[in-house]
């Protein structure tokens, strides 16, 4: 499947038949999670009803009634493809991958879900289409939308509004057959080692730098985005400020809510079209066949701090200021999208992409392995305090990244636990760091590493076999 959104631009009549739509599939949906819940909660307290299960299906013909009469002036097809959206979640719950459909609220991107019935794809001549949204006795009319390229004809699509602006999405069948992850990794196994290495590309994700690549790329906000958020961070807070002195339902509420959502339109579109940007030139860079990222868990990272309490059992300090500001750093850096991204778009250009564990990742010596915390003096700069490498610390920790990533793809055994194309480190000088003199011989007790998890001396290929 291939999804596609674009933007569409109704007119004011369309506008508002859209919207009743949209009103009227939203309350069908509510209508059949309320329904749910009600014969649940019988079903649990009457005993005339023990081991009976509610009933799943796509009814919705008993919600039209006296008090509902406006909900006939929508074609029939919206409502029932309410029922049926709402019969998908279910299955989605059986099948273990979310939770019971709950109820929509009016807030946020809202949509509606038009299956052949309600719309056409007309020829517009030069290889484009028009969209005809409606039906003889409900008709809107052609919907204009901007196709920025071509297309197949789907069998439904969604056509949502979300602070003011309207788009039209929806998936096609590919003629393509793209390799699986199993077969692409089942191939690179047979690879040697310093080819994969040098076809793997790391990825460090950050707060201050989203992604760091290890052919060193960044992928980064400009200077000119970076303004432009802060600038509509402020717009919004004024507008939150003026949204709360104003009466509740008035329309100049309703005028000063749109315009804290309009706030929220520009900083997410800029953050999706870097993750798409990002994740398309990682897995299309010449002669790249494993992209490489951390394991992060990012739900667990920016989860709130638990309450303290003091001896007396008053409220203490838990740092939860700080932890807001980290949270909404981490969030604002798309880590999620990236990975997603580039996880969906690898498969279609024959690259694998991998997950690897993070412990220690921006501790660890691309080099010679060796892992403190005092590596890393600063944010930016990294150190090694055994064999003396300096580097950008998301550069360092992208290398080590791809390291891993092909250790995960060969096995530990054909990569002799050893850093792929890394050189052997000097044996420490007496001093305790590396960088003797190779022609003089290295006298007295050889000093311990400095809290180093990795062994003095890396091991041979026999004995790492």
């Amino acid at each position: 499947m291939h999804g596609q959104r674009f933007r569409c631009y109704p007119n004011r009549g369309q506008e508002k038949t859209l919207l009743r739509w949209i009103g009227c599939q939203r309350f069908l949906y509510n209508a059949k999670v309320r329904e749910d819940r009600y014969f649940r909660t019988f079903a649990r307290k009457a005993l005339s009803l023990a081991g009976q299960k509610p009933p799943i299906d796509q009814q919705y013909s008993h919600f039209i009634g006296s008090d509902t009469e406006w909900l006939r002036e929508v074609p029939s097809q919206v409502l029932r493809n309410g029922a049926v959206r709402w019969r998908q979640a279910y299955g989605r719950f059986f099948q273990k991958r979310a939770h019971r459909p709950t109820m929509h609220g009016k807030g946020g991107e809202q949509g509606v879900w038009l299956t052949r019935e309600l719309f056409a794809f007309e020829d517009a001549g030069a290889g484009g289409y028009q969209l005809r949204i409606g039906t003889k006795k409900h008709p809107v009319g052609p919907l204009r939308y901007v196709a920025d390229r071509p297309h197949d004809r789907p069998a439904s699509i969604v056509i949502s509004i979300n602070a003011g602006q309207w788009h039209v999405s929806f998936a096609t069948e590919e003629d393509v057959v793209y390799p699986r992850p199993a077969e692409i990794q089942a191939e690179l196994s047979q690879w040697d080692a310093g080819a994969l290495h040098a076809a793997t590309l790391g990825v460090d994700r950050g707060v201050v730098v989203p992604a760091y690549a290890s052919n060193g790329t960044v992928y980064a906000f400009d200077p000119v985005q970076q303004r432009r958020m802060a600038r509509k961070e402020r717009q919004r807070q004024r507008w939150q400020r003026r949204m709360a002195r104003r009466t509740q339902g008035s329309s100049g509420r309703h005028q000063a809510r749109t315009r804290v959502a309009r706030t929220y339109t520009y900083a997410n579109n800029v953050r999706k079209d870097l993750a798409h940007k990002a994740s398309h030139a990682l897995v299309t860079t010449p002669g790249i066949r494993l992209v490489a990222m951390e394991d992060l868990r990012v739900s667990a990272m920016t989860r709130r701090p638990q309450a303290k309490t003091d001896d007396q059992g008053r409220p203490a300090a838990n740092g939860a200021r700080a932890k807001a500001g980290l949270n909404k750093g981490i969030l604002g850096s798309v880590w999620g999208r990236i990975k997603t991204y580039a996880q969906y778009k690898a498969p279609k250009h024959n690259v694998l992409f991998l997950l690897v564990p993070p412990h220690h990742s921006s501790q660890e010596c691309a080099v010679c392995g060796h892992i403190h915390p005092d590596n890393r003096p600063t944010q930016s700069r990294f150190v090694c305090q055994r064999c003396g490498q300096t580097d950008h610390a998301d550069h360092n920790a992208s290398r080590v990244i791809a390291r891993r990533g092909v250790s995960a793809v060969l096995g530990p055994c054909k990569t002799h636990a050893q850093p792929v194309g890394a050189v052997r480190p000097e044996p420490p000088s007496a001093d305790g760091y590396a960088g003797g003199d190779h022609g003089k011989s290295q006298t007295g007790p050889r000093p311990p590493a400095h809290g180093s998890s990795k062994p003095e001396t890396m091991p041979t290929t026999a004995s790492a076999v």
